[in-house]
């Protein structure tokens, strides 16, 4: 059978399992063992795993890219991260890469553990997670720190913007402000019971309130969530500039639904869209 006649599913499985591959040789590299199950990310392009090291437990991720796109912001974002203090988040303590036959180039980063678990196995809830009110005050906290941290870096640039919402929307944005955003704030990336708040490579500067825009938006499956989390940020999206960033993360995710992911989503968001 040739390359290209492999079924999807079959071929889904061979790129685990070099994932994997690209896992042990990471946690060799670092002379780390891996203790937990491995966890891939988006569409297979990372792989992450708790590990032991010498000095207690860590967290061991490797990211795959072909070549051409294997830089910029978003490749160098979780060690970029370590310049942000006072969140409770992961700190990356060491990394190396190679490449595989001048196509692909792999990143490991070794970081520091955050204990907890994961609100949601999905970017999305769709179920209502036990979070006390000391979460959400961290997880306002946590935002409002993020808001002021100096970069240059861009979650995206303003035209790149536009044309998604241009796209997804048929019509452009009038974005007055920006803040440092996390830039990928969904319920996969925040843990509990103790708050904390992972993956960190597409951090950098975006519209105000991009955040908490993207936190009520993944969270439109479980009113009474959707609800906290606009009452948490209502001085931030109850505001023209709240509105905007709605509709940029509605956007945003819309253009998600159309490459597959999350279609249960698709109708709230339309829905948002409309009302705002």
């Amino acid at each position: 059978m040739a390359p290209n006649e492999i079924p999807n599913e079959e071929a889904d499985e061979m790129f685990a399992a070099w994932m994997r591959q690209n896992l042990d040789r990471a946690a060799e590299h670092f002379a780390v063992r891996v203790v937990g199950d491995p966890v891939l990310g988006w569409r297979q392009r990372s792989i992450g795993a708790a590990v032991l090291s010498p000095d207690g437990p860590r967290w061991l991720r490797v990211v795959s890219e072909e070549i051409q796109w294997a830089e910029g912001d978003w490749w160098t974002g979780n060690a970029d991260s370590n310049a942000i203090t006072g969140v409770r988040k992961p700190r990356v303590l060491g990394l190396v890469e190679w490449e595989l036959a001048e196509t692909r180039r792999q990143r490991a980063e070794l970081m520091t553990f955050v204990p907890g678990q994961r609100c949601s196995d999905t970017d999305v809830l769709r179920e209502e997670p036990d979070l006390s009110d000391d979460w959400w005050a961290e997880l306002r906290t946590a935002l409002d720190t993020i808001r002021v941290v100096p970069t240059l870096r861009l979650r995206n640039d303003e035209p790149d913007i536009q044309r998604a919402v241009r796209d997804k929307l048929g019509h452009d944005l009038d974005i007055e402000h920006w803040d440092t955003v996390h830039g990928d704030l969904h319920w996969a990336n925040l843990v509990r019971p103790r708050f904390g708040l992972l993956d960190w490579e597409l951090w950098g500067r975006g519209p105000a309130g991009t955040d908490a825009a993207s936190l009520y938006c993944y969270s439109l499956l479980v009113p009474p969530v959707a609800a906290k989390v606009r009452e948490t940020f209502a001085d931030v999206l109850d505001t023209g500039e709240g509105r905007t960033a709605l509709r940029y993360v509605a956007s945003r995710a819309l253009h998600r639904v159309d490459m597959g992911d999350h279609p249960d989503l698709a109708d709230p968001l339309r829905d948002l869209v409309a009302r705002l």
